[in-house]
């Protein structure tokens, strides 16, 4: 028994192995394969081509190598034996080696050797045949991107060898691009029948190449009426969808620039509602938030740099906030005209001091490899990285501050002097030291924030003063003092400006949300999420 098991076994391994070789037979003609380069020989354009469709046709793996040097110029006949050769160009000579095994063949002049010409039909014919070659490359990048190179040229007698490909494909995404230039192929049919099941398959596609052939076919097609109907129908479809990514993108473009906002403000907010300080030296906190960074940049690689460049900021700009405290607001309070002033003057200092140390000009901040590039949802939605990490940044920063003013002694003790100092004091809050501390915590917000815009502009001297009247706007409208009237008010300017910027411009947009705010603002004086305490009314 265990004899005839084991026969049995070997007749079933002679079988598949039998199998695997028709298989690899079929795979790989070499009938084909030799037809094809006898023909890339013939001096007519004809022949030629017929050469290259056998080349295809024997799926041999060097026939990709081949019809690419065909396509580069680089592929020859050497006249003495008239081999195929690979040729560069060295001195006045070439060094040439064999174009099927790839030995090395030594020099030869230029008299020995003839280039194989081809024309501009032949060129097309070449980029279709290696993106069809690469179709069977063991990379996916290789095989999507050959994909893409064949939908801009879709040929619909490629249609049985891409739908066997398809079959082979595990790739999802790769299946679906496939997909797409299956049914392109079919448009480029002349067949209704299949353009109409092409037209059917690529309703709601928004690639653009999708909408480029669909918008073509309407003047090519103008005799069938099922089929411009039906192009008319699905370039509507695409066209809403469209028009829905491109309200997806401003959103997000607008709450990314919230986001920029609320970390501007946020510290600002904090400052004004405990101190009642009206400090026009933020933005110049922030400026020196980006020059920290530039800074860290100069001595630590650039994928490190964010991450020490966040605390250096903080840290500069705190200390810098603490010293002015110290050394000028707290002479000033109760004297908000004078505040006013004095940070103003102090604003215009922290530039001149820069401008000396750095000159007048512009830095430019490296993004890290981590934060470069998009997230591309679709072919008609892309979302960039650095702003997505902006966004997540900025939520993370409001949550630890949020964190810090509910949960420490420090928290307890900046609320209790935003609602009522006397009482604060009273009760043994040592109100100048909770002053200079949230002072300090509101600076070093502003410089975090100064990290964030370094990814989205260059760092200059002026940096600040381009966002320091949009951070009043963002307390004023949000609540002065209070967390979440700042995260919401600064989202919803952000957004308010990106929705309307397309139809009225940059300019009129901001006009449009300032005159809001002064409307808003003669309705509820004390904004969004107005303050609470004995002394919210004072």
């Amino acid at each position: 028994m265990p004899a005839k098991l084991l026969t049995l076994l070997l007749s079933w391994l002679a079988v598949a192995l039998l199998a695997l070789g028709l298989s690899l037979v079929r795979a790989a003609d070499p009938t084909a394969f030799e037809a094809g380069l006898a023909l890339l020989k013939d001096k007519d354009f004809e022949g030629k081509a017929e050469g290259i469709d056998k080349l295809v046709e024997s799926a041999d793996p060097r026939a990709r190598e081949l019809l690419t040097a065909l396509l580069d110029g680089r592929l020859y006949v050497r006249g003495a034996d008239a081999r195929l050769v690979y040729a560069e160009a060295e001195g006045r000579d070439w060094r040439i080696r064999d174009a099927l095994d790839g030995a090395e063949l030594g020099k030869a002049s230029r008299r020995e050797v003839e280039k194989l010409t081809i024309n501009n039909k032949l060129r097309g014919q070449l980029r279709g045949a290696i993106a069809v070659l690469s179709l069977a490359h063991s990379d996916p990048a290789a095989r999507l991107a050959a994909v893409r190179d064949l939908q801009k040229q879709p040929d619909p007698a490629l249609l049985p060898t891409l739908r066997q490909y398809r079959a082979r494909e595990r790739d999802p995404a790769i299946r679906a691009a496939l997909d797409s230039l299956l049914a392109l192929s079919g448009l480029a049919s002349g067949q209704p029948a299949e353009r109409l099941a092409a037209i059917a398959t690529l309703e709601g596609n928004t690639d653009p190449e999708v909408r480029t052939r669909l918008t073509a076919l309407l003047s090519q097609a103008e005799q069938d009426a099922a089929v411009v109907q039906a192009a008319r129908a699905a370039l509507k479809r695409i066209d809403f969808k469209l028009q829905l990514y491109a309200f997806v993108e401003t959103l997000f473009f607008g709450l990314s620039l919230g986001s920029v906002l609320v970390l501007a403000a946020i510290g600002l907010a904090i400052t004004f509602g405990v101190m009642g300080v009206i400090n026009m030296a933020h933005g110049e906190l922030m400026m020196l938030g980006a020059y920290t960074t530039y800074m860290v940049q100069q001595y630590v690689p650039v994928d490190w740099s964010l991450p020490l460049a966040v605390p250096a900021a903080f840290l500069v700009a705190a200390l810098v906030g603490i010293a002015i405290e110290r050394g000028v607001i707290r002479f000033l309070y109760d004297r908000p005209l004078e505040t006013l002033l004095a940070t103003f003057g102090i604003s215009l200092i922290l530039q001149q001091t820069v401008r000396s140390i750095f000159s007048p000009l512009n830095r430019a901040v490296a993004t890290p490899s981590w934060m470069s590039g998009a997230w591309e949802i679709n072919g008609a939605l892309s979302l960039t990285l650095n702003r997505l990490w902006i966004v997540g940044f900025c939520l993370v920063v409001f949550t630890l501050l949020f964190l810090v003013l509910r949960r420490t002694t420090l928290g307890l003790q900046v609320r209790a002097v935003a609602q009522n100092r006397t009482m604060a004091r009273a009760m043994g809050v040592r109100s100048s030291r909770v002053d200079a501390l949230t002072f300090g915590l509101g600076s070093g917000i502003a410089g975090v924030a100064g990290v964030a815009l370094s990814q989205l502009t260059n760092v200059g001297p002026n940096l600040g003063q381009s966002y320091i009247v949009d951070s009043f706007l963002v307390v004023v409208f949000g609540g002065v003092g209070n967390l979440w009237g700042t995260l919401v008010a600064g989202l919803s300017l952000g957004v308010a400006n990106k929705v309307l910027e397309p139809w009225s411009g940059a300019v009129l947009a901001k006009i449009l949300v300032l005159a809001f705010i002064i409307l808003f603002i003669q309705k509820r004086p004390r904004g969004l999420f107005p303050q609470k305490g004995r002394a919210a009314e004072a």
